[in-house]
């Protein structure tokens, strides 16, 4: 098998350095995060940061450092959620126009649907 290297654990810039070392070595890499949001820029999104509180708006830009989305148009939303309703739903929204948001703290993303 010649030169095997370990199997090494990489973190942060290094992972995405050796992703992008692996990836123009090899025929190409399953879907990333920042893949799967650059294929939604333009689209409405909805970015949830903690159970109650998230960030609604257009995808127009992911950044890869740092690790981030520009939202245009976005508003802040509150959400609730019950007993009867247990999926969190919109209950309020603030206009906030443009807002970077750090994918260190998202928990979730949803693209939101054409009306």
């Amino acid at each position: 098998m010649g030169n095997v290297e370990p199997l090494k654990f990489y973190s942060g810039k290094y992972l995405y350095d050796f992703l992008l070392m692996f990836m123009s070595e090899s025929s190409g890499l399953p879907p990333t995060v920042f893949h799967l949001l650059e294929k939604n820029v333009g689209r409405k999104i909805l970015a949830i940061l903690d159970p109650s509180y998230g960030f609604e708006g257009i995808l127009m830009a992911v950044t890869h450092d740092p690790p981030g989305i520009w939202l245009s148009n976005a508003d802040a939303v509150i959400m609730r959620a019950t007993i009867a309703q247990p999926i969190p739903q919109v209950v309020s929204k603030e206009d906030r126009s443009e807002i970077f948001l750090n994918l260190k703290n998202i928990q979730r993303i949803e693209v939101l649907h054409k009306k």
